[in-house]
């Protein structure tokens, strides 16, 4: 690599590169879900997957009130996908509640 090219900013190609180089806050919902998604399948990335769920549902929100089974009639969702997405509704379930405890001792 010349020196010039390594003085350049590395250029993200994937969600998770994206997060790392600008910061979470930078992307969009499908982008954050495709992180957790982790794979696509042949010819179906996992941010086309998290689109079509995020579309499906209307967004985290309405994901969240669904039985997460229903994610299994989306084309790439199996059950590992669906315990990561289960695991990190229940992360900011806890982090909502800790949160609401804490301004109810306040």
């Amino acid at each position: 690599m010349n020196e010039a090219m390594s003085n350049k900013p590395q250029r993200w190609h994937h969600p998770g590169g994206k997060l790392r180089e600008l910061g979470a806050e930078t992307l969009t919902d499908a982008e954050l879900l495709s992180i957790i998604i982790a794979t696509g399948i042949k010819n179906r990335p996992a941010e086309e997957i998290a689109n079509e769920i995020l579309e499906k549902f209307g967004g985290f929100r309405g994901m969240a009130n669904q039985p997460l089974e229903k994610l299994l009639d989306i084309k790439g969702v199996a059950d590992v996908k669906i315990i990561r997405i289960a695991a990190a509704f229940e992360i900011a379930r806890r982090i909502v509640n800790e949160v609401l405890k804490e301004h109810e001792e306040i």
